[in-house]
């Protein structure tokens, strides 16, 4: 680690891309663990009698404690860097696991899936620190990279769920807590690099460029309320087919549980290959058309969706995964240009509100399926990327000729 420090301080203008792997392996182990919680809904619904609100409970549940504490989280550590906090957030995730794959009642269902979604409100505002800390430069890239890892590992959750969880039943979650363990011991190395980074850090101390610096305070909140906008339709659209896209296949098409699961993984997977196609697209022409076209240009295919047999479905499901999964890292990247030097809480805030309104959008759309349906829920839904036409209004942050 020694070595790679003082490869930075020679060259500030390049990369980190060992350190880069390591945050985004870890971001892979972390949301495949956490997008088991969703992969097995099928067969908690079963064992313990839910219904859709139950099931929306669930979601809220683990996605606010994952979204309130983030921006605290990143508040305190822009103030006082904790390098070895990533590990301590992976043990929280390791306990809820473990608890998880023992629990007897709802109850404690919800207690389980509570401390994993602690786990990872310490996990992403420090991960995502480490990640600019790592760019050389480039940050749209570095997000880029550390959010498919990310977005990989929430793909992989409901294979896991399809191929080992539910045929053998829910004790067999707790199998990987070994996955917990890794990431940890990764951890704890991406911290020593952490500790020492910021040790070299304090001696040069280098400054984050005022991209915001003509633009009023007043302008600057505004595009943030413009940015939360955003989120609140990408996040809010996500939690229909995250939530219940199994549920949807299978009363819908008729398909098996694996088959639904299988579909699933390749939405999953459509997100993850999105994500890394808008940071480092926003590098070279300018996030806020990455963010324009991604929330926006979504638009067609999401009002198609409800109206498509199986077979258009899957390729639907896949484009919108695509397309819309591009502008979380320019969103990202944006916010923090707007908000120079707060790193963490930006970082913070902006991963709480989309895990927040991930879980109020799995609530309030369980408990509408409940009144209506499923097909319901996804023809309102599909009017929600029209939110997009607010990113023309947002200020042009990169000066080109």
């Amino acid at each position: 680690m020694s070595a790679t420090v003082t490869q930075l301080q020679k060259a500030p203008g390049k990369a980190v891309f060992a350190i880069l792997g390591a945050i985004s392996f870890c971001h892979f182990l972390n949301d495949m663990l956490q997008s088991l919680i969703p992969a097995i809904y099928p067969l908690l619904k079963s064992a313990f009698h839910l219904d859709f609100g139950q099931i929306g409970l669930i979601t809220l549940t683990s996605q606010l404690t994952a979204s309130l504490l983030q921006p605290v989280v990143g508040l305190y550590t822009d103030r006082r860097p904790q390098p070895y906090s990533l590990t301590f957030g992976m043990a929280f995730t390791l306990t809820g696991l473990v608890l998880l794959a023992m629990a007897p009642s709802f109850a404690m269902i919800l207690m389980a899936v509570a401390l994993m979604g602690m786990g990872s409100s310490v996990f992403h505002p420090e991960s995502s620190r480490v990640a600019r800390m790592a760019s050389g430069g480039q940050h749209g890239m570095a997000q880029s990279l550390f959010q498919v890892g990310g977005n990989a590992g929430s793909a992989m959750g409901p294979l896991l769920a399809a191929f080992i969880v539910l045929p053998n039943g829910q004790r067999s979650i707790v199998w990987f807590s070994v996955v917990a363990i890794l990431a940890i011991f990764v951890l704890a190395k991406v911290g020593a690099w952490y500790k020492s980074h910021n040790l070299a850090k304090s001696k040069s101390q280098p400054q984050d460029s005022p991209r915001h610096a003509s633009l009023s305070t007043r302008k600057v909140a505004g595009a943030l309320a413009i940015l939360g906008a955003l989120i609140f339709s990408k996040y809010f659209y996500l939690a229909s087919l995250v939530a219940f896209y199994t549920f949807y296949l299978m009363g819908k098409f008729h398909v098996s549980v694996q088959s639904a699961q299988v579909h699933l993984f390749v939405f999953l997977g459509a997100v993850a290959a999105g994500t890394i196609i808008g940071g480092p697209i926003g590098d070279r022409v300018g996030r806020k058309y990455v963010i324009w076209c991604s929330i926006l240009g979504v638009l067609p295919f999401t009002l198609a969706l409800p109206y498509a047999n199986l077979f258009w479905t899957g390729i639907l499901s896949a484009v919108i995964g695509l397309i819309l999964a591009s502008a979380f890292s320019a969103i990202l990247v944006y916010a923090q240009e707007l908000v120079p030097g707060r790193v963490g809480a930006i970082s913070g805030l902006f991963f709480g509100f989309a895990f927040g309104m991930g879980g109020v959008g799995a609530a309030f759309l369980g408990a509408l399926a409940d009144r209506t349906s499923l097909g319901f829920v996804y023809q309102v839904c599909s009017f929600l990327p029209i939110i997009g036409i607010l990113a023309a209004l947002l200020p042009n942050l990169d000066k080109r000729p």
